[in-house]
């Protein structure tokens, strides 16, 4: 049995009049589709089977049938898109001894599209939550988000389903605490009655996971069987051959691709973790990626390129940078120690930032805190020095580790807590204190 797709459009415009005054219609254009058996695919995936499994039921074959014949647009450009990533996949994979055809899950996750996000914050071609990415050392910030970078993200995502291929040793469950996290997948374990196996603890599991393994098979077959489902691509992406400098200061790329005529779209895709098309002011050793054929004019006008880059737009971004919900930059941390009756209105006042800003900051949600939370507050440099203001001189003669810095909502018994050997008459009388009486941002001698 074999499908048509209709590639041309059925309307016409009125009566296209031939010399013989007869309606002509437009030519219509067909790709042929092969429709394969439910036994004929059976075949071809116990074939492909080797590391991780590849169940096949009828779920799995609907998303075969949907990327082979709804959607092969889609199937097509994953097609073209595959060179550009599979081969950084495939050295971090073998790096770390987990099997190659886990390569497949970035398609799933991404659709291999190295600044993707997600509704709920995902992002990169490995679809890291923030916290997840920080969790693997995937620095994120106003300037850079590493969960952009193919190369640091890839090796992240290596170690994440180490991690998790530990905790549970089957990899579809792997696969699926991916997607769901782990926490999901052991509470479908637990109400299934403890059963291990993905398609046994399926129902109990969230929709979008009951589908992601699936997909995850069905695009493993659809790319390695192009030819039986008539996809073909007139051609493929290839990543542009790079080289590395390492930079430490502020640098616009829109400068420094007009200076070295380079497409500034290449050069931002080759550095997809830059969000503002910038490198930041405190970049150490920064890795920036340059086309290998703009390497020796880089190389020979380093310090005029990169002096020139300096200059365009930093100003404007700082200004950005700092004016963003939550910024931290140029800021210091400080910790607060929330007292009965306060609200976040109050130390938002208190320290001269927003309430949206101690909100993300803290991962709140809405207006509720209690007596006791210990809050992140980043403050202003001269908000610090007025925390700072009025305290103690200490002896030049004290080391930093015989002393504690004064957060606001601290006392004297809570700091005598923290050292051994320490009591509050020891505290007064090594900082020659009269009563109780603290500030924050005070520093006390505690030995």
């Amino acid at each position: 049995m074999v499908a048509l797709l209709l590639l041309g459009s059925l309307a016409a415009t009125a009566n296209i009049h031939s010399d013989t005054s007869k309606n002509v219609l437009p030519e219509i254009q067909y790709e042929y589709i092969p429709d394969l058996s439910y036994d004929e695919v059976a075949d071809r995936i116990v074939c492909l089977e080797a590391n991780v499994p590849l169940s096949y039921n009828k779920v799995v074959k609907s998303f075969i049938d949907y990327f082979t014949i709804r959607d092969r647009e889609y199937t097509k450009l994953m097609m073209q898109k595959v060179n550009l990533y599979f081969p950084i996949f495939e050295y971090y994979l073998e790096k770390h001894g987990l099997p190659e055809e886990l390569k497949y899950l970035s398609i799933i996750e991404s659709g291999l599209n190295p600044i993707a996000r997600s509704r709920v914050g995902a992002a990169g071609l490995w679809q890291f939550m923030p916290a997840t990415g920080r969790l693997f050392k995937l620095y994120q910030d106003f300037y850079i988000d590493e969960r952009l970078d193919p190369y640091k993200s890839t090796e992240a995502a290596c170690l994440y389903l180490k991690s998790l291929y530990k905790n549970f040793k089957d990899w579809e469950l792997v696969l699926a605490a991916y997607n769901a996290g782990p926490g999901k997948v052991r509470r479908a374990i637990r109400r299934s009655g403890y059963k291990k196996d993905f398609w046994e603890i399926y129902d109990y599991l969230p929709r979008e996971t009951r589908s992601y393994l699936p997909q995850f098979v069905a695009m493993i077959y659809v790319l390695n069987h192009q030819a039986e489902h008539n996809l073909k691509v007139d051609y493929v992406f290839y990543p542009i051959k790079s080289d590395t400098i390492h930079v430490s200061h502020y640098a616009d790329l829109q400068s420094i691709a007009q200076q070295l005529n380079v497409c500034y779209d290449d050069l931002k895709s080759l550095n997809p973790s830059l969000r503002r098309g910038a490198i930041p002011p405190h970049a150490r050793n920064f890795p920036l990626r340059i086309p290998v054929d703009k390497m020796p004019q880089l190389t020979a006008n380093r310090k005029l390129i990169l002096d020139s880059a300096a200059i365009n737009g930093q100003e404007e971004l700082a200004k950005l940078a700092s004016n963003q919900p939550g910024s931290t930059y140029g800021r210091h941390k400080v910790r607060h120690r929330v007292r009965s009756g306060e609200v976040l209105g109050s130390i938002a006042q208190k320290y001269h930032v927003r309430v949206s800003d101690i909100r993300k900051w803290n991962n709140i949600h809405g207006n509720l805190i209690r007596a006791g939370q210990s809050l992140s507050i980043w403050v202003n440099p001269t908000e610090q020095k007025t925390l700072a203001s009025n305290q103690p001189a200490i002896p030049k003669d004290v080391p930093a580790s015989k002393t504690h810095l004064v957060q606001p909502g601290d006392t004297l018994w809570e700091i005598s807590l923290q050292y051994k050997g320490l009591t509050i008459e020891k505290l007064k009388k090594l900082n020659n204190l009269q009563n109780n009486k603290i500030k924050p941002g005070q520093t006390l001698i505690i030995g």
